[in-house]
């Protein structure tokens, strides 16, 4: 039918495989998972951790701190850690009690214009005595040598503040499906290249390990300055950034996520927590997202039906599956979960699309049986 529309129509139809090879030729490479770090156990058990003070925000982790706590005690010597109770009303501060070397703070309750991960890490800062904070999830397990190896890649390149994307855990075909996708979005949407460079543009970091000098994070405003951001991690890179600092990001399978997803609706859940946030709350960004994802995802299938277009179809299909692969080699899954990216993209568009629903209704964002509103 692309024969019939003439200049325009070839136009159009040539859309999507400009995107997709585009995508594979930019400079920055999105797609590829050079950047990332692994435990090098040659830096445990003996590494000298005394100058991090471990800063864990904790509210009903009763299920995930435990093996958090279990593998910061594997990680080297000296280490400081404080739990920040946030109003827990399960066992999270019997099971953080029981580990040694823990200190546990009692949170106060939220002020009104705090999200409550910033006010429980604000009440941990106070605390914190040493040149580094390790600001570490209460569900995130730290393979043995992964602190010590984060450390000396930080001293060794001068930064100031390094992070590193956990690994999702994937026990069901939806975390299979739609988690390594997740993180595959997220370097495109924050390329990790541009983030870790001089350029102000771009600045990103995964909230569930991040190091950082804690003489920087004070002299930002700490936690306070970004108190009512939902995407807290990009956030306080910006600000860290913007102030004259280093930061890096990676990704690492020694970073691992103990949160169990499972399901379409708890992966749904926590998409939708933030993902309107990230367009700014915008409807005609969701739009152009919306049109953005129809031409890349869905015009590459109709374009297979016509003898003068399927060349178009099948260069944006193959480079749209090349851009996926690396993710899926670095997380080691078979590539041909690649062929089922436009099913995930279709549902994360669906997600999208769920988070805006909720900030229409007057919910910005539901988390730890906490309502955020608009």
């Amino acid at each position: 039918m692309f024969a019939d529309l003439g200049t325009l129509g070839w136009v159009v139809a040539s859309i999507p495989a400009l995107m997709w090879v585009g995508l594979l030729l930019v400079p920055w490479r999105p797609w590829s998972t050079r950047e990332h770090i692994e435990a090098d156990l040659q830096a445990m058990p003996a590494a000298d951790l005394g100058k991090i003070t471990v800063l864990i925000p904790a509210r009903n982790e009763a299920e995930a701190i435990g093996a958090t706590l279990a593998a910061l005690r594997a990680q080297g010597v000296g280490l400081q850690v404080l739990v920040i109770d946030d109003q827990s009303n399960d066992a999270t501060v019997q099971i953080a009690t029981a580990y040694p070397n823990t200190r546990i703070i009692n949170g106060q309750p939220l002020p009104d214009g705090w999200a409550g991960k910033l006010w429980a890490l604000e009440q941990g800062m106070v605390h914190v005595r040493t040149p580094m904070t390790l600001l570490l999830d209460a569900d995130i397990q730290l393979q043995p040598g992964l602190l010590g190896t984060l450390l000396a890649h930080k001293q060794r390149e001068g930064l100031h503040l390094v992070s590193l994307m956990a690994d999702l855990r994937r026990t069901s075909f939806w975390d299979r499906l739609l988690l390594p996708v997740f993180v595959y979005y997220f370097k495109l949407l924050y390329p990790f290249s541009l983030s870790n460079s001089s350029s102000r543009h771009v600045a990103a970091a995964a909230g569930g390990c991040v190091l950082v000098d804690t003489e920087v994070l004070r002299q930002i405003g700490a936690f306070a300055s970004l108190r009512n951001a939902l995407i807290d991690d990009c956030t306080l890179a910006r600000q860290v950034k913007n102030a004259g600092y280093r930061i890096w990001l990676g990704l690492s399978c020694g970073v691992v996520s103990l949160r169990s997803y499972g399901t379409l609706r708890s992966i749904h859940d926590m998409v939708a927590r933030s993902a309107f946030t990230q367009l700014g709350y915008s409807t005609l960004l969701l739009l152009a997202v919306t049109v953005v994802f129809a031409l890349a995802y869905g015009l590459p299938f109709a374009l297979l039906d016509s003898p003068h277009t399927w060349p178009l179809g099948v260069t944006a299909w193959s480079a749209m599956t090349l851009s996926y692969l690396p993710m899926l080699r670095y997380y080691r899954m078979s590539p041909l979960w690649a062929l089922l990216l436009p099913l995930s993209a279709t549902l994360y568009l669906g997600m999208t699309w769920g988070s805006a629903i909720r900030y229409w209704g007057g919910v910005r964002s539901r988390w730890k049986g906490r309502t955020y509103g608009t």
